[in-house]
């Protein structure tokens, strides 16, 4: 009988404490609602009741952790576009020098290239509405620019060697977002991928990157995920699976109110006997993390380079009647090995988990190995081979790579940061592309033999003493010189190929390819 009792006794605490609950979140609504309601009819001024109840949820979030978050149907729509893999419009990279739109490359097979738009051609009309010389944004340039798939945008062009204006009627389309920046041979037998986000196409691309090394002959990869801020979840699972065994845990995911979600490699992959290196830094994130403790956890490659960010936060998200977006963390991502990905943080308190860079390289951990320090308790170890690897916050790399803090003089910077290195090279290229071309019938002999000329130079020191931008001494120059002219001659590269040949120039300066490479040739 007493037993009886204990049971009913339970069970009626257990309806008490889920009423309790249920009234206690009810009563915390009405007093929301009161709050907006008493703003919105008795404040002394008018109020925006939308921007009240956004601020109300932003409010609500910046308690909780750095990436719970809201945005606005305009910021929503520019945050999710990247990932979808497409926007809608005429298809040309563009730049802009004196006011003036001047086309880099139109989109292979898109619209404005369907119709004769080159590179070098400069666009200063959009449906009668005039973009050259009038001091618009590059984001108000944009938006007349791209619309919806079907409808026509009315271009005046200026052509070099052409007197009159050009007209071409462009019929607006899907335009697709590669989200892998280069796929190039780095040496015989060895591939280069670099993948700068995980959006709903990068499985694709990245097979379709896959089989045109395979054709030249690669049998090992540098997988570069370098400043790769992440992405989607599904997309770096699917990629991370093609280096596994049938069944190999990839990632797994588990929650408050999340059961534990284990992604698993469905299939054998078609990449697992080659050698692959990883290459990271602090700015790797999220699915890029993912994929990277994979191959790590399972004993599949090498990770090269410094510890990554350490964002293992699950966001879900909710989408709002007005195309607004919640987006709510749920869950932790842990690695194959049990490591929580996530780096530690304080709620609330965002200012300063965004200072956690800075704080490493005070703390000479970009620059140091040294300088990083793990508890015993943070240990893990690999799958396969028992290697330690450590938890706490981010992927810690097998070989650590120093942050080169000297390579940019303080010259460099400031030539970069008021854009006088990008704008000098948009009018180098422009006003030798014909030569270029003509000279350098193919990347290869280019990057053989093109050497940056002294003009070249000249125009940026010249540009620069008009900011009033000087090097404080001949020595100064002197340092600045090897690295600049490294990077205007990929730039050059990327003006008359594409990215591939950008990252091929620039990274054979690279520490980090460079230790990925002894590795493989071991």
């Amino acid at each position: 009988m007493l037993k009886k009792l204990l049971i009913i006794a339970a069970l009626s605490m257990g309806l008490t404490t889920q009423a309790q609950t249920r009234s206690d979140s009810e009563s915390a609504l009405r007093k929301l609602n009161i709050a907006e309601v008493a703003v919105k009819n008795l404040y002394v001024e008018e109020v925006d009741e939308q921007k009240l109840v956004e601020d109300a949820i932003r409010g609500m979030l910046e308690k909780l952790d750095p990436h719970s978050s809201y945005t606005t149907p305009k910021e929503t729509k520019a945050m999710t576009e990247p990932l979808n893999g497409s926007f809608e419009g005429i298809g040309v990279q563009f730049n802009m020098v004196d006011d003036t739109l001047i086309v880099i490359q139109p989109v292979i097979n898109g619209p404005s290239e369907k119709v004769g738009i080159i590179a070098g051609d400069r666009i200063v009309m959009v449906n009668d509405t005039a973009i050259a010389g009038v001091k618009m944004t590059k984001e108000e340039i944009m938006r007349r620019l791209r619309g919806p798939k079907g409808t026509i945008a009315d271009l005046r062009v200026v052509r070099s060697g052409i007197k009159d204006l050009l007209t071409f009627k462009v019929k607006r389309d899907k335009i697709p977002v590669h989200s892998i920046d280069a796929t190039y041979m780095l040496r015989p037998g060895i591939g280069y991928i670099r993948i700068g986000n995980f959006s709903a196409t990068t499985y694709d691309e990245f097979m379709e990157s896959m089989s045109k090394l395979k054709q030249q002959g690669m049998r090992d990869l540098v997988l570069d995920l370098q400043e790769n801020g992440g992405g989607y979840l599904q997309a770096a699972a699917d990629l991370a699976g093609e280096f596994l065994n049938t069944g190999d845990l990839i990632v797994y995911t588990e929650g408050r109110r999340v059961p534990r979600r284990e992604y698993r490699a469905p299939a054998n992959g078609s990449f697992r006997d080659g050698k692959v290196v990883v290459l990271v830094d602090q700015y790797t994130a999220s699915a890029a993390e993912i994929v990277t403790g994979a191959i790590q956890d399972q004993d599949r490659g090498m990770v090269v380079g410094r510890r990554t960010y350490g964002k293992g936060l699950v966001q879900r998200p909710i989408d709002l009647p007005d195309g607004s977006m919640i987006r709510l963390t749920i869950a932790h991502y842990y690695t194959p090995s049990g490591r929580c990905i996530q780096k530690p943080y304080e709620k609330g308190n965002k200012k300063s988990y965004d200072q956690d860079i800075i704080n490493r390289l005070n703390r000479g951990e970009l620059t140091n190995a040294d300088s990083i320090h793990f508890a015993d308790s943070l240990k893990f170890e690999t799958l396969k081979k028992q290697r330690t690897v450590y938890g706490g916050g981010g992927i810690m790399p097998d070989y650590f790579i120093s942050l080169d803090t000297t390579k940019y003089t303080k010259y460099h910077r400031e030539l970069a940061a008021k854009s006088i290195i990008i704008q000098q090279n948009l009018r180098y290229v422009d006003q030798n592309r014909k030569k270029l071309q003509k000279t350098y019938s193919d990347f290869a002999s280019f990057k053989a033999n093109y050497e940056v000329p002294q003009s070249f130079i000249d125009m940026i020191v010249k540009e620069g003493e008009k900011q009033n931008i000087k090097p404080k001494d001949e020595a100064e120059m002197e340092k600045t010189l090897p690295y600049l002219r490294l990077q205007l001659k990929a730039l050059v590269a990327r003006d008359l190929w594409d990215m591939s040949e950008y990252f091929s120039v620039i990274n054979e300066d690279s520490e980090t390819v460079k230790k990925a490479l002894e590795l493989l040739s071991e």
